[in-house]
């Protein structure tokens, strides 16, 4: 992974601050995304510490913002001509409906309506850096359905469907990614990490309380990024797209996620809901 950029949002704890250690130690210059100044500066110097790699970057932004996504995406061509690898990482569970200053409900904008858009945003380098990779890390709690006239939340919320729907667009997004990159050298797939001791559920009571009967259990965070270390950086996957992972295998996701039906309308309102002009 020498002299290869790789962006990874939600670096600063949990499976993201793996991945971003695993690929450090493989040489890669890592571009970390994090929310909290003193969270991720605390990291990254515990990843130079540990990997013995100087080229860890740290950005700021929060991925409930689109202005600050889309301030991230210039900050970032601003000071890096190519990314060879994005990581979209970063997720949460709330267990109340809260709405972000886009007016969106939070879950949905930063599960999957933050890496649709910074995906977007930075298409153009990603192309220019080919062959380049796009790994979205989604869950196996993907099942059910995407359901368009609630997609958020409008008709009353559910702590585990909103995660879940989120999810689930996270591997539709993936799948139409891939068809619509067919032939530009940038592959996107996803993954499931495994049940992982993180900070996923940190404002849900009923999360906590399912961690610490689960904890024996759940993989670490170290086990959890597996996965996306391998997506990011084995020759094995090198052109390989459009693939949902477990534990460093291909594996089959849930029969709605096939739909391009659906993918294809979930697309168009995403486009809609970050503003991104289509052609």
């Amino acid at each position: 992974m020498s002299n290869k950029i790789c962006m990874i949002t939600g670096a600063n704890s949990g499976i993201g601050k793996a991945t971003a250690l695993g690929l450090a130690k493989m040489g890669a210059h890592i571009v970390m995304v994090c929310r909290n100044e003193e969270r991720g500066l605390t990291a990254q110097e515990d990843i130079k510490i540990q990997s013995g790699n100087q080229s860890i970057d740290l950005l700021l932004a929060d991925l409930a913002s689109q202005k600050a996504i889309r301030d991230l995406a210039t900050e970032f061509k601003q000071n890096y001509s190519h990314l060879h690898v994005l990581i979209n990482n970063a997720g949460i569970v709330l267990p109340k409906k809260t709405l972000t200053v886009d007016g969106i409900e939070t879950v949905f904008a930063v599960n999957h309506l933050a890496p649709f858009l910074l995906t977007h945003l930075l298409l153009d380098v990603l192309k220019a850096s080919a062959p380049a990779r796009i790994i979205t890390v989604s869950s196996r709690a993907h099942g059910g359905k995407i359901d368009f006239d609630n997609l958020q939340m409008e008709k009353g919320f559910s702590m585990f469907k909103s995660y879940a729907q989120s999810k689930l667009g996270n591997v539709l997004f993936t799948y139409e990614l891939a068809r619509r990159l067919e032939g530009t050298g940038v592959t996107a797939n996803c993954l499931h990490p495994g049940g992982v001791r993180t900070r996923l559920g940190q404002h849900s009571l009923l999360f906590r309380i399912g961690y610490i009967i689960g904890a024996p259990f759940l993989k670490s965070p170290k086990k959890g990024a597996r996965t996306s270390i391998y997506l990011a950086s084995s020759p094995e996957v090198e052109g390989v797209t459009g693939k949902y992972f477990m534990a460093k295998k291909e594996a089959k996701s849930s029969k709605i996620s096939h739909d391009e039906s659906v993918a294809k309308r979930l697309w168009e309102i995403s486009a809609e809901l970050v503003k991104l002009k289509q052609g």
